[in-house]
């Protein structure tokens, strides 16, 4: 099975042209930059465990440390590049570019941080957003992201998960961080600012709402009523939860045709006039001069 380098989809042996995408699969690959979301997820204490477990029980372990953190990266839209010794680096972004693929990675890291336990393992994973080169022969993404995705595993303590400046600016809204700090990073000139990842929300990276538009979640019946800025202070506001009722609406269907049929029956100028625009235009002039009429007569 031969992968697509633009959508991902994987396509059987023998084809020229991708099936989903029409895009080659055969040919010289076009190296092209892209920003993406880089992250590395290692195992703490590897060294002792080695020492205390047996060969073949260890290699058990780290395969299924693989199997499980892969599927979790996949199951969020990204591509494993490569497993580095008992790291994992991981890349959000390529081939397929999402728009949230910096909160995607940091539900994956969430994940992976919670499955650790499990796995009877100990991790710390690392996470930064930036400019790379993609769709060379040798490495899936080449940058500084991917630098400064280890640096930041690297600086991690077991069970933290570190993030870049340039990946919290994409993901503030929907997660929950606290501040490590500027960290000196190998390599770096400067020291970088990081913040360690507490929790990330599971619905979008973003919101669409317009200004002055009620808010709606998906998959939920709620609907807010909004009220002019102008008018709070003469109006209090309402939220109606729940959709309006079918024979509510019926019933006011109902409403507004009688009352139209009995303004009809009860206006003898427009049953008369019709309904033409110069029949209109003689209606107005008929309603001003009775209006007139009135307020001589008062």
């Amino acid at each position: 099975m031969a992968a697509c380098p633009a959508c991902g989809k994987e396509n059987p042996d023998g084809f020229q042209f991708c099936g989903f995408c029409t895009a080659p699969l055969t040919g010289e690959s076009r190296e092209q930059r892209k920003t993406v979301t880089v992250l590395f997820c290692d195992v703490t204490g590897s060294t002792a465990l080695g020492e205390s477990t047996d060969p073949e029980a260890l290699r058990a372990l780290l395969a299924r440390y693989f199997e499980r953190m892969k599927g979790i990266v996949e199951a969020h839209g990204g591509t494993v590049e490569k497993f580095i010794g008992d790291a994992v680096m991981a890349v959000f972004g390529v081939p397929v570019v999402h728009e949230d693929d910096a909160l995607r990675a940091c539900r994956a890291a969430v994940e992976m941080r919670d499955a650790f336990p499990g796995l009877g393992l100990e991790g710390r994973i690392g996470i930064a957003t930036g400019e790379v080169v993609t769709g060379t022969e040798e490495r899936l993404a080449t940058g500084d992201a991917v630098n400064v995705a280890a640096r930041l595993e690297q600086a991690a303590a077991p069970g933290e998960i570190l993030i870049g400046g340039g990946t919290l600016a994409l993901v503030r809204a929907a997660v929950d961080v606290e501040p490590a700090g500027p960290l000196e990073l190998k390599g770096k000139a400067e020291p970088v600012v990081a913040h360690r990842l507490v929790a990330a929300a599971g619905g979008a990276s973003r919101r669409h709402e317009a200004p002055g538009r009620p808010e709606r979640a998906w998959g939920s019946l709620a609907h807010a009523r909004v009220v002019a800025p102008g008018r709070e202070a003469n109006r209090a506001h309402r939220t109606r939860v729940g959709a309006p009722s079918a024979t509510c609406s019926r019933r006011r269907f109902l409403h507004a045709c009688a009352r139209s049929r009995e303004h009809k029956r009860t206006s003898p100028q427009r049953s008369a006039l019709g309904s033409g625009p110069r029949n209109r235009q003689t209606r107005r002039r008929s309603l001003v001069a009775t209006m007139r009429t009135r307020r001589l007569a008062d």
